[in-house]
This record gives structure tokens, sequence and C-alpha cells, in this order.
């Protein structure tokens, strides 16, 4: 049902619900009121995840695409999740599908219950606008998740809800460490922004790993700011 109001949505009580990794599914949420400013709106953190069959959108396909919208408490709203039909006239990378070779259980996962592109982008795009405050991507490493799914969305839908906001978790990482960029790995991250959770190349476990990841790393950053 809708709301009656934007602060009924952005002050009720977080979502929380058990996933089953590989599963589909579309968590909705009511659309806050047209009427109510953009810019009052908390952002949401939506961490997201791709896997495909090449590097290149167009040239190759998206097989998966989940995301996982995080409060910057780390409060997890909802998920998506689709698995998609490969694009007519597209064609697999061979390099990606020798690496696909070394996960079977991840290639059978994500080859279960397709959907066609335009189907899915237009539920994801459902999903994205249902999300109460401003949705923003979050992706490790944001040029490739973005850059798919980006494609995705305007070639399906016309359009995204994501416009150009856009965080990379590497990048963030490398300022917050004060390395170089390619010295940031996650090897050299401290332990305590990891929560532990699953990191299995199922797109949704992937997207929920590393948005705990982006959320530890900001709830730092800014108690460091209140401390100084």
């Amino acid at each position: 049902p809708l709301c009656s109001s934007v602060s009924s949505v952005v002050n009720a009580p977080p979502l929380r619900f058990k996933y089953s990794p590989g599963s589909q599914r579309t968590q909705t949420f009511p659309s806050p009121l047209t009427s109510v400013s953009f810019s009052l709106m908390p952002e949401i953190y939506v961490s997201t995840d791709v896997e495909t069959d090449g590097p290149c959108p167009g040239l190759n396909s998206m097989l998966s695409v989940a995301s996982a919208a995080y409060l910057a408490d780390k409060t997890l709203i909802g998920t998506f999740s689709a698995n998609l039909e490969m694009l007519p006239g597209a064609s697999s990378h061979p390099e990606t599908m020798k690496w696909w070779e070394t996960q079977t259980e991840a290639w059978a996962a994500c080859r279960q219950n397709l959907q066609s592109p335009e189907q899915a982008m237009q539920e994801y795009v459902v999903w994205l606008k249902g999300l109460p405050g401003k949705p923003v991507f979050v992706g490790y490493p944001v040029v490739f998740d973005y850059m798919f799914v980006q494609w995705y969305l305007h070639k399906f839908t016309g359009s995204s809800p994501f416009s150009f906001y856009a965080l990379d978790i590497k990048t963030y990482a490398m300022a917050l460490l004060k390395k170089d960029y390619t010295d940031t790995v996650k090897s050299v991250m401290p332990k305590r922004w990891f929560d532990g959770l699953p990191h299995t190349h199922l797109a949704l476990d992937d997207a929920i790993e590393q948005g705990a990841l982006f959320c530890n790393m900001l709830m730092e950053h800014n108690e460091r700011e209140l401390k100084e």
C-alpha cells in the first residue's frame, strides 16, 4: 500500500529478512510522494554486482545482476536479483569462459530462472524507484559493474535511476588508507572492515558482501570526522 507521507517511509523500522544464495528475489518499496523534494531524501547505497560472459556490454552479455540497498548505518533495506538471457547477436569472450569453467556452481546458478533483458531491467527500475531515498550505485570495481548496468538500463528502459551517481569502493579505500590505487587491494585492508560474509560469485551474495564492506568504511570515516 502507498504510504501517507515520506516520513513514514524514511523513519519506518528497517526491513530485515533472510535470503537464499542464488535465489531470484525482488523486494519492492512504496514510492515516496512526488511533491517532496528529492534533496530531502537520504542516500541509499545500492551495492551492485554483475556476472557476465565478457568484458564489454553489447559485445558480451550480462548473465546476472543483483543489488543490495543499504542505509549509511549498514541497515540492509532490500535486495534485487535476476538472471538474464544472453543478448541476441552477442558472443562470449574466450578468456571469460575459461574462468567460468572454474566456477561451475556459480555458472549453474546464474543460468536458472532466466528472464529477458527487457523484463529484468524494467523490474529493476521499478525496484530502484521504490527505494525510500536517492539511489547511489556502489561497485567494486565500479567501472565494470556500472558500465554493464547503465548500458542495459538505457538499452532496455531508455533511462537510468542512477543518473551519474556512482561510488567505487576501491577508490574510497585508497583515500582512507592513503595508498596508491594499484596497491589498494583487499589483502591490505583492515580486517575490521570485513564482516565475514561469503563472496561466491553469485551476484546477490557478492552485492551484500561488498555493500557491508562499503558501509563499514563509511562509518569509520564518519567517526574519524567527529573526532577531528
